[in-house]
């Protein structure tokens, strides 16, 4: 699955995810509040530890829901040597399921954890295009939306090849399933790909690099390269950027190009994992998405010990998360 051995290459799949999970749970508390009001609530450091969401600390939202059915469906893709679009397609029937849709087949086991049978706060999106029944493709959209739905699910797409424009590809075409605007599915796509160089051991400003080449062959790119080389040139800067020039460069990240960029941004600017995720969800914004891309990419180059104990332990679902990322680290070794 990477050049790293086999130890670490488990590590570095194992924390990716636990980061995102725990980005995405700090910032679950304050996914709807500008940050006048997170400091409000917590000081003017903003949020320094999980706040209570959904009636417990540590809780995760749609955003690591979405990310754990799209790498089962990878998982069985691999096994069966079938279709992995068509996996993960099926995999998001699954979890649309969980979140009071029809009936589908089993299959995997995650439809088999009652804790995934939590609303929470599932994209309009991705509710609508799946419940349609028809699959979108990046030749025929389902819908105009860029939202950041496609592309915070999109870093398990980096296990698939070791080809950058393969794990582009997958991921796009995943990310089109439910989000049609090129903005919302080449930002899956360049995710994935940093993800895959990350593990690889490139560094950041590395992995930018390759993911950039590949974004740029792919027509619509425009918007999403302006807003990812805005974000490098702000991190080279070497300034800690402030949750008010975050939202005046960046925007939100409610949409993909934005989510992106800002994950991007505040992993270059962090002095450490735990320092990168307070970064990326204290902005007044789509805290727990930007949260989880950000906790995908310093996880990725991180591992493991670079994770505070701490937020894994008071973490929902962290052993299912363990678990699956186990299974797809043996599935796809070699």
């Amino acid at each position: 699955m990477t050049s790293r051995g086999s130890t670490s290459a488990r590590d570095a799949l194992r924390t990716c995810l636990l980061a995102g999970a725990v980005g995405d749970a700090l910032g679950g508390s304050v996914e709807f509040d500008r940050i006048d009001r997170i400091r409000s609530r917590f000081g003017p450091s903003g949020l320094t530890d999980y706040a209570p969401a959904y009636g417990r600390l540590g809780a995760i939202t749609d955003d690591t829901q979405m990310t754990l059915f799209t790498l089962e469906g990878l998982v069985l893709a691999r096994r069966r040597g079938s279709d992995p679009v068509h996996e993960v397609r099926a995999a998001y029937g699954r979890w649309l399921r969980t979140q009071g849709g029809p009936e589908v087949p089993a299959d995997g086991w995650l439809l088999d954890v009652p804790e995934l049978h939590q609303l929470r706060a599932p994209g309009t999106t991705c509710l609508t295009a799946l419940r349609s029944g028809r699959p979108g493709t990046v030749e025929s959209p389902i819908n105009d939306s860029k939202g950041c739905g496609a592309v915070m699910r999109a870093a398990p797409a980096a296990l698939w090849s070791d080809r950058p424009d393969e794990v582009f590809a997958l991921a796009s075409a995943t990310g089109a399933l439910t989000h049609g605007h090129p903005s919302g599915y080449l930002s899956a796509g360049v995710l994935a790909v940093l993800v895959q160089q990350l593990w690889r051991g490139l560094d950041l400003p590395g992995a930018i690099g390759v993911a950039r080449d590949e974004l740029r062959r792919w027509d619509g790119h425009e918007e999403q390269s302006v807003l990812l080389d805005l974000a490098v040139e702000m991190g080279a800067r070497g300034e800690r950027p402030t949750p008010e020039v975050i939202e005046a460069a960046l925007g939100g990240g409610w949409v993909g190009e934005e989510a992106l960029a800002i994950a991007v941004l505040t992993a270059l600017a962090a002095e450490s994992l735990a320092d990168g995720l307070l970064l990326a969800v204290n902005h007044s914004g789509d805290s727990d998405s930007t949260g989880a891309l950000c906790g995908n990419l310093l996880g990725a180059r991180d591992g493991g010990e670079a994770l505070p104990g701490h937020w894994v332990d008071a973490l929902e679902l962290a052993d299912v998360i363990g678990r699956l990322a186990d299974e797809a680290a043996e599935v796809f070794a070699g």
